[in-house]
């Protein structure tokens, strides 16, 4: 009897060590599993990512192509916010008369402006006009300012500043005091107009 129970407590170890070998196997198996499995995912995660973000940069070069255009148009519309004329602190005498005069024109614009002209007026103490002069500023750069020197006047009290006019090839931009404008025209400091449809020429 101590025998037989000898030899199934044996053949119970046996299948129980069995047991747990092939328990240890399919854990490592499984867990082999998972890391390749989680590899996969994390390696697709990245490829996702990166598609995305390639995506994503055509799309802004595209968005990027298409304002252009349309940049140029809305500093043409909007340029007073965006084109500014200042005087510096320049000096008067006491009967009289005007020294040290600056006058800075400002482009907070994308695009560099060619030329801007400018009329500088003299004043008297009763605000009539002593004498007005005009002058030219060249090569004004985007986001940039120009600034030069007015001529002194013997006689006035102040000065008042005016700009004639502007022009910006890379702006497509000219703009006058004295142009202008048709009914109805709603980009009408366009050097070169826009080309009308085909269609709308027909009729």
């Amino acid at each position: 009897m101590i025998a037989v129970l000898s030899v199934l407590v044996v053949a119970f170890g046996i299948k129980s060590c069995a047991d747990q070998s092939r328990a240890r196997k399919l854990l490592r198996v499984n867990a082999g599993l998972i890391r390749e499995n989680q590899e996969l995912k994390d390696r697709l995660t990245l490829s996702n990512r990166t598609t995305q973000q390639i995506a994503d940069r055509k799309d802004m070069q595209l968005q990027m192509q298409a304002t252009f255009v349309d940049r140029r148009e809305y500093f043409r519309r909007n340029w007073k916010q965006y084109i500014t004329l200042h005087t510096g602190d320049y000096k008067t005498g006491f009967l009289g008369g005007i020294r040290n005069l600056e006058i800075t024109l400002r482009n907070q614009t994308e695009y560099p402006l060619d030329n801007a002209v400018v009329i500088v007026e003299y004043l008297r103490g009763n605000g009539a006009v002593f004498k007005s002069e005009p002058y030219t500023l060249h090569n004004i750069p985007e986001k940039g300012s120009r600034t030069i020197q007015a001529s002194n006047s013997r006689k006035g009290t102040k000065v008042n500043i005016r700009l004639m006019s502007v022009t910006s090839q890379p702006m497509n931009f000219c703009w006058s005091a004295d142009k202008r404008v048709a009914p109805g025209d709603e980009d009408p400091w366009a050097c070169v107009p826009k080309a009308k449809p085909a269609d709308s020429l027909a009729r």
